[in-house]
C-alpha cells in the first residue's frame, strides 16, 4: 500500500509560484504562425543567416542579464531558530551498522513541533533508510560525519508520490525527500553517502528497462498517479535528495557521493538555493548510470553556485516534465542563476533537457570553470518532438572551458528521435566571453527540419583551441557569430 499523505492533489498545474506555461498545443500555433510570417516574408535559407547586428544582440544580453539582480533578490536561504536535536540523543548510533532511520525521524519530529531548528549529526557514520525533512527543520551535518543511506531497499517503502525521470509515479522514497514544506535545509560540511554501486541500485539501470517503459505509457495514457504504483517488486530507482513542492529550500556545503540515481533534483519547488556542495557520484569504477549532479525541475527562483561536480551524466540538467505527463502537469523550470562552479566528468556541464514538456526559460550561468576530458558537452540544450515544450532565454557568460569533448551541443533530435507530436521550439541562446582550449570538436547545432528549427543564438567573443572535427549546424536560423573564431564555420 502506499502513503495517501503524499499523494498529489487534484490540481494539475501545481503553480510553484509561476505562471504555467502555455499549452503544447497553443505553442505549435504559435510556431506555426511564426514559420508562416516568416516564409511569406523572406523565404528560408538553408544556410544561417545573422539577422541581428552585433550591437542589437549585445543590448539584448544585457536586458537579459539585468534581470538577474531583481531574481536574485527573491531567492532568500531560509533561516532557523536557535535550537538543536542531537540524533544520538534520539538513539543514533554512530558505529555504520545500526539502523539510526526511527532516530532519525524522532529528531526531526520533536524539531518540527518546537518550532524549528536544527537536527544535528555528529561525528562518526550512521547507517538510516529514507529521511523525510519537515516545515523549519535544518539537517545538519558536520565535519567528519556521514550519513549512509541503507543498502536495503526495503527502508525505502512505503511508495510516495515522487517524480521518476520527470515523470509522476508513486514509488521507493527518495533518500531524503520533503513532500509540501517550507523552510527546510541539509547543510554542513559532512557526507551523504548513497551506496549506489553495480550491486545495489545501479544493476536496475537495465533490469529497470521494462519498468520505465511502462511508467512512460502510463503517463502518455493518462492514468491516474494514484495508480501508478511501484516500489517493491519493481525497479526504478529513487533519486537521491527530491524535496517536492516545497518552498525556500536550502543545500550547503555537503558532499554528495554514491547517489542511486539522480543526486539533487527540487521539483515543484520555489526559492531554492544550492550553495558549496560537493557532488561525486561518477562511481569507484566509472560507471554509475544517469547519476546527474543537480537538476531543478520545474521549479522557480533556483540559485546553484560554488559547487564542483564530477558525475557520470549532466552536472547539472534543468528539466521540466517528460512527454505528454510533462504537458499535463505542464509547470517550466525557469529564472535558474548558475554561477562560480567547476565541472569535472559528465555527459554535460550546464544543461537543459532533455525533459522539456513544461518549458526551461531564463537560465544564466556565468564564471564557471569546465575542465576533464570526461565532459562530453560543457554546454548542452537537449530535446525532441516527443518531449515537447521548449528552450529559451538561456544565457552563459565569463567562463572556460579548459578541456572537453565538445564545447556547445544543441539539438531538437535527442535520442534520434525526429518525429512526435509536440515539436519544441530552442530559441533566444545566448553564449559570450567563453574561451575552449582543448575540444574535439567546437559546436553542433542541429534543430528537426526546414520547419522546425533552432533559432536566434548568438555566440560571441568566443575562442575556440585545437579542436579536431569541424563544427555542424543544420535546421537552424539566425545563428549569429560575433568576434568568435576557431568554430571551423568561417
Amino acid at each position: 500500500m502506499f502513503a495517501s499523505k503524499y499523494l498529489p492533489d487534484d490540481r494539475s498545474n501545481f503553480k510553484a509560484g509561476c505562471k504555467p506555461a502555455l499549452h503544447f498545443r497553443q505553442c505549435n500555433i504559435l510556431v506555426a504562425a511564426f514559420v508562416a510570417l516568416f516564409l511569406i516574408s523572406s523565404g528560408v535559407a538553408a544556410e544561417n543567416k545573422p539577422a541581428e547586428s552585433d550591437e542589437v544582440a549585445t543590448q539584448a544580453a544585457e536586458r537579459a542579464w539585468a534581470k538577474v539582480p531583481e531574481i536574485l533578490a527573491r531567492i532568500v536561504a531560509p533561516k532557523f531558530p536557535d535550537r538543536e536535536f542531537v540524533i544520538t540523543t534520539f538513539g543514533a548510533v554512530a558505529d555504520g551498522e545500526t539502523d539510526s532511520t526511527d532516530a532519525f525521524r524522532k529528531a526531526i519530529d520533536a524539531c518540527n513541533k518546537a518550532g524549528g531548528g536544527k537536527v544535528v549529526v555528529p561525528k562518526g557514520t550512521f547507517l538510516t533508510g529514507a529521511i523525510h525533512l519537515k516545515s523549519n527543520v535544518n539537517l545538519h551535518i558536520v565535519k567528519d560525519a556521514t550519513i549512509r543511506f541503507s543498502t536495503n531497499t526495503a527502508n525505502f517503502l512505503p511508495v510516495v508520490f515522487a517524480r521518476y525521470e520527470s515523470t509522476e509515479v508513486m514509488n521507493y522514497s527518495p533518500f531524503i525527500y520533503a513532500f509540501e514544506q517550507e523552510n527546510i535545509a541539509i547543510t554542513g560540511e559532512g557526507t551523504l553517502d548513497g551506496q549506489g554501486s553495480k550491486s545495489v541500485w545501479h544493476q536496475w539501470k537495465q533490469s529497470g528497462k521494462p519498468d520505465e517503459k511502462r511508467l512512460v505509457e502510463m503517463g502518455d495514457k493518462n492514468v491516474p498517479v494514484k495508480e501508478r504504483v511501484f516500489g517493491e517488486g519493481h525497479m526504478l530507482r529513487p533519486n537521491f535528495v527530491q524535496p517536492i513542492r516545497c518552498r525556500n529550500v536550502l543545500i550547503e556545503g555537503i558532499r554528495l557521493i554514491d547517489a542511486p540515481m539522480w543526486a539533487l533534483n527540487p521539483v515543484y519547488c520555489t526559492n531554492v538555493t544550492v550553495r558549496g556542495v560537493t557532488i561525486d557520484t561518477k562511481g569507484k569504477n566509472g560507471k554509475a548510470p544517469n547519476t546527474d549532479g543537480c537538476n531543478p525541475e520545474s521549479s522557480t527562483d533556483v540559485l546553484i553556485e560554488d559547487c564542483v561536480f564530477n558525475t557520470d551524466d549532466d552536472c547539472i540538467a534543468i528539466k521540466a516534465g517528460r512527454d505528454t505527463d510533462g504537458r499535463r502537469v505542464n509547470i517550466p523550470s525557469q529564472n535558474i542563476i548558475i554561477r562560480n562552479c567547476k565541472f569535472s566528468a559528465g555527459h554535460g556541464g550546464v544543461t537543459a533537457g532533455s525533459e522539456t514538456a513544461g518549458g526551461v526559460r531564463n537560465v544564466f550561468a556565468e564564471n564557471c570553470h569546465f575542465d576533464s576530458p570526461d565532459l562530453k558537452m560543457a554546454i548542452r540544450l537537449k530535446t525532441n518532438p516527443k518531449r515537447g515544450g521548449f528552450i529559451e532565454d538561456f544565457y552563459v557568460r565569463n567562463c572556460t572551458v579548459k578541456k572537453a569533448i565538445t564545447g556547445i551541443h544543441m539539438t531538437m533530435r535527442y535520442d534520434k528521435i525526429v518525429e512526435g507530436a509536440a515539436i519544441p521550439f530552442v530559441r533566444n541562446i545566448d553564449i559570450r566571453n567563453v574561451t575552449f582550449d582543448d575540444l574535439k570538436q567546437a559546436i553542433v547545432i542541429e534543430g528537426i527540419s526546414d520547419d522546425a528549427k533552432i533559432t536566434d543564438v548568438t555566440i560571441a567573443n568566443c575562442e575556440f583551441k585545437n579542436t579536431q572535427q569541424k563544427s555542424v549546424v543544420t535546421f537552424a536560423d539566425r545563428v549569429n557569430f560575433i568576434n568568435t573564431s576557431g568554430t571551423g564555420l568561417e
